[in-house]
């Protein structure tokens, strides 16, 4: 049994390194090598739908393939702690949010109850990963743990509504560390802070190579003209995503250049705004034929992968971002990429190399024409976009910075050498 576990194991990374090369597996197997049978846990409140679950999805099986003892675990609550936690969400990305007493005390016993629910794992574990604020008072409720923990924050918390962070510090001041994408979305914490941009997985459904068969499928299955240009934005129905700006920006270009614009989205179990800004979304389209507004289920991982692949221009207008899985996922697949000024998109996005940014929909219509009219720009912009997440965004680069963290962590943040 255990032979056949190892296999599967070297299979696995075997996987990755025909995409990344084996001296990458071959570090990671190093960095990995004092943190074997280590028990490390990650904590969140979705199991599907938004980066976070998708980063999870894919993380937890490398960190086990390398001998790690990791795994997942998912805290739940009511409808009043999802509306708070939104407003947490909101609040931290600089919305002005006042939330009520009832719902932060339904966020309380919440935490509460779950740190009951896995008192048994959390203590066990040597490293626990608390992602966003969710499940972040969930350390209150382990005043003598034996692990680390480390709180991640996916969110641009650059400018926060400072009464809502005000609430929330003294449950992440006890952490051990925490780590955000970029260093301007850090905030002052009494404890070690690491700089982590997350990441994409190559070989997932959503991003492994398709056949062309599968890829031509989606234009009858949507209703889309294989004729005619495409620009895709993919994103939860979020107001922070800006689909709306989107649809403002499709109609300025469609004026001049005919083409066509899908909004592809999900849902997500724990945000609670979801359905109102679909909505929003499918009355600023006004029944436009050539606006597909689509609702997909949260496992269409190949039906987004192949839209992906369809497009002209893959589009991510945010106002707000942390990262932008969909701006590497579009550039993984050789697409020009026009992305909101903010946050994690600039960590992708540079000007007339991968792509644009942009602040507004007038700027964004006119990188969709220039580029559309450009299709010999477009393939060499792709290119560059799809070397660029090779060397940056895959998840193997991800995983060999968090293996970096809980090296330093085990050894107290003491300086340290590997002699392999």
């Amino acid at each position: 049994m255990a032979l056949r576990h190892n296999k599967q194991n070297q299979d696995f990374l075997a996987q990755y390194a025909q995409v990344t090369g084996s001296s990458v597996i071959q570090h990671l197997e190093q960095l990995a090598a004092p943190l074997k049978g280590a028990k490390v846990v990650h904590v969140n409140s979705t199991r599907e739908g938004g980066g976070v679950a998708e980063i999870l999805q894919k993380l937890i099986p490398f960190k086990q393939a390398l001998g790690i003892d990791a795994s997942w675990e998912v805290i739940n609550g009511s409808p009043e702690f999802y509306e708070c936690t939104k407003g947490f969400h909101n609040a931290l990305q600089g919305l002005d949010v006042h939330i009520p007493e009832p719902l932060l005390k339904a966020y309380e016993k919440t935490n509460a109850r779950c740190a009951e629910q896995l008192r048994a794992v959390l203590e066990q574990a040597d490293f626990v990963f608390i992602h966003d604020p969710q499940p972040a008072a969930l350390l209150s409720h382990f005043p003598e743990r034996r692990g680390k923990w480390i709180w991640r924050c996916h969110i641009d918390a650059s400018h926060p509504f400072r009464p809502v962070w005000k609430y929330l510090r003294p449950w992440l001041e006890a952490y051990d560390a925490s780590i955000f994408s970029l260093p301007e979305f850090a905030q002052p914490l009494p404890h070690p802070q690491y700089i982590i941009a997350p990441s994409i997985d190559p070989l997932s459904d959503k991003n492994r190579d398709l056949p062309p068969a599968e890829i031509d499928a989606i234009y009858p299955q949507f209703g889309l003209d294989p004729e005619r240009p495409m620009v895709l934005q993919v994103s939860r129905y979020d107001r922070f995503k800006d689909p709306v700006g989107v649809i403002q920006a499709y109609r300025l270009a469609a004026k001049l250049t005919p083409l066509q614009l899908v909004l592809a989205g999900g849902e997500a179990s724990d945000d609670p705004e979801g359905m109102a800004v679909l909505q929003e979304v499918q009355q600023a389209a006004a029944n436009d034929p050539d606006i597909h507004v689509l609702l997909l289920p949260p496992d269409a991982h190949r039906t987004i992968n192949a839209l992906q692949r369809a497009a002209d221009i893959v589009i991510q207008k945010s106002i707000r971002e942390g990262f932008g899985l969909t701006v590497a996922e579009g550039m993984w697949k050789g697409k020009p990429v026009i992305g909101g000024d903010t946050g994690g998109i600039r960590l992708q996005v540079f000007n007339h190399y991968t792509g644009f940014l942009v602040r507004t929909p007038e700027g964004a219509a006119l990188r969709i024409r220039y580029l559309l009219h450009r299709a010999r720009l477009r393939r060499q912009i792709g290119e560059r976009a799809r070397q660029f997440v090779l060397d940056n965004f895959l998840n193997t680069r991800h995983l060999r910075e968090y293996l970096t963290l809980l090296a330093g962590l085990q050894d107290g943040c003491r300086e340290r050498v590997v002699v392999g």
